[in-house]
């Protein structure tokens, strides 16, 4: 991709969520190098202006976290930390793209999120409420409703 990508037209567009994974480092509560935020915060700004991001956040590590755990009718509020660091989520982009080529181009630049370790950046598209054939008109209808509410 070559500079920043522009806000694709709202009707040929998808929503992805591009999910940074926790590290080692992230769940003991380090924070990045000064070097890795301002690099962080110029691909941020790039996408801002591009306009593409709908939201994008970094997350505490999962020891300030809780859990609730569904068993039968049984709710169970678990504490954090939680043993999985590479199934844990440290950080999050929702964008609007037009393609999954896109979203892909668009983690390519991303700068390492965790340098001299591995890291991985996952991405997954978001339902629409137009996906949900199963559900009746009126569902789709409150969750269309639902959805600009938010938008505002």
């Amino acid at each position: 991709m070559k500079g920043p990508p522009t806000r694709p037209d709202k009707e040929t567009t998808m929503r992805v969520m591009v999910i940074v994974k926790a590290t080692k480092d992230s769940e003991a509560g380090k924070m990045p190098s000064e070097k890795l935020l301002a690099d962080m915060g110029k691909f941020n700004e790039d996408l801002v202006k591009a306009g593409v991001v709908l939201a994008m956040d970094g997350l505490h590590p999962s020891s300030k976290g809780k859990r609730v755990r569904f068993s039968g009718g049984k709710r169970t509020v678990l504490d954090g930390p939680f043993a999985e660091t590479k199934e844990l989520i440290g950080g999050f982009w929702i964008v609007n793209v037009k393609s999954r080529q896109e979203a892909i181009d668009l983690a390519l630049r991303c700068p390492h999120p965790n340098p001299g370790e591995d890291a991985q950046i996952e991405i997954r598209q978001v339902y629409e409420p137009e996906e949900f054939s199963e559900a009746s008109p009126e569902l789709v209808a409150k969750e269309r409703e639902l959805r600009k509410l938010i938008d505002k």
